[in-house]
């Protein structure tokens, strides 16, 4: 039986008790309500007040039984409460401690910075693409969530040095902070691209006035939650169609077709060759919808004459087997 129940039924049977000890000494000593559970309480209590009135024998045999498991009763909850509290203790020592070597083993992962509505989503968007991420949050009411996920977490203000470094930033690949204040967001900015100078920071902006700042701090991507929701209904409005098929590609869950990006590595079989001799459509089946070169510019609808270097980003579209041949075929081992 857990503690927990112990406890309950412990109290319960002591609730009990008190009120058999008062209808004992109404039945037994024909006292009124209130002098018998006075009775009741202070022989339970075993505090040696003195009887309300002088008991009978059979009164006296009721009182001495009374004591008996009054104090067993007594000592069964005590414990059942030292029993719970240990196990608590011992419950929340064995899961900080599981944590913390889950996150110690993390490399190349993502740290979302604020466990809110959007934080929720961008966890959700991970797990459904499978990549590794740990969650750094400081409202006690959102990490009943994160258990119940499974959810590698550090709980604490993610502005610290420490709680960053807990949730295995030195390792990370990139950071994610949507706290609900700009200020919280741009100190976030700082104290993470101080710790690792090559991490790849997406920050959220309320106000339009703070995209600078957070760019300033170290952000690589700001992006403002309502400036990309006015887009997106006005969009929805002149380009219904275009942004239904976008949001087929890029958010539902059982779609056969999906919008990524591949790196053309150095022993990418089509490196240095253009796209019309890559062999990209003609094997994998994926189209190229832009490529963006070192400079971080795009080049949107490539011509098939266009060459592919090495480390330059596709921007391509297919299925999930098909991007899966590409990735092969970007590896060299296709």
């Amino acid at each position: 039986m857990s503690p927990t129940r112990q406890l309950r039924l412990a109290l319960l049977s002591l609730m009990a008790l008190v009120t058999m000890g008062t209808v004992g000494y109404m039945y037994i000593e024909q006292m009124s309500p209130l002098d018998a559970l006075y009775m009741t309480v202070i022989t339970l209590a075993t505090v040696g007040f003195k009887e309300v009135n002088d008991l009978n024998a059979y009164g006296k045999i009721f009182t001495m039984t009374l004591i008996v498991f009054g104090v067993t009763i007594a000592f069964w909850a005590l414990g059942s409460m030292v029993d719970l509290a240990v196990s608590e203790r011992l419950w929340h020592s064995l899961r900080r401690r599981r944590m913390e070597n889950r996150l110690s083993k993390m490399r190349n992962h993502q740290i979302i910075c604020g466990f809110g509505r959007m934080g929720q989503q961008i966890a959700k968007d991970f797990a459904r693409h499978g990549v590794p991420f740990a969650v750094v949050e400081m409202n006690p009411e959102q990490i009943p969530k994160l258990i119940a996920g499974d959810i590698p977490f550090v709980e604490g203000n993610a502005s610290d040095d420490k709680i960053l470094v807990a949730a295995g930033i030195k390792y990370a690949k990139g950071l994610v902070t949507v706290s609900p204040s700009d200020q919280d967001n741009v100190f976030i900015t700082l104290t993470a691209r101080v710790l690792n100078p090559k991490l790849h920071i997406v920050a959220r902006s309320i106000l339009e006035d703070n995209e600078d700042k957070l760019r300033r701090a170290g952000a690589n991507v700001v992006l403002s939650p309502y400036v990309m929701g006015g887009r997106r209904i006005a969009s929805a409005v002149l380009r219904p169609h275009v942004i239904e098929f976008l949001d087929t590609a890029m958010h539902s869950e059982n779609v056969d077709l999906q919008i990524e990006e591949v790196e053309v590595t150095p022993q990418a079989e089509f490196v240095d060759k253009t796209i019309r001799d890559s062999g990209i459509r003609q094997k994998s089946g994926c189209i190229i919808l832009a490529i963006r070169d070192g400079g971080g510019s795009f080049a949107n609808n490539p011509s098939p004459d266009r060459t592919l270097n090495a480390g330059e980003i596709m921007i391509v579209m297919g299925s999930p087997d098909q991007l899966k041949t590409l990735e092969a075929m970007g590896s060299g081992k296709a």
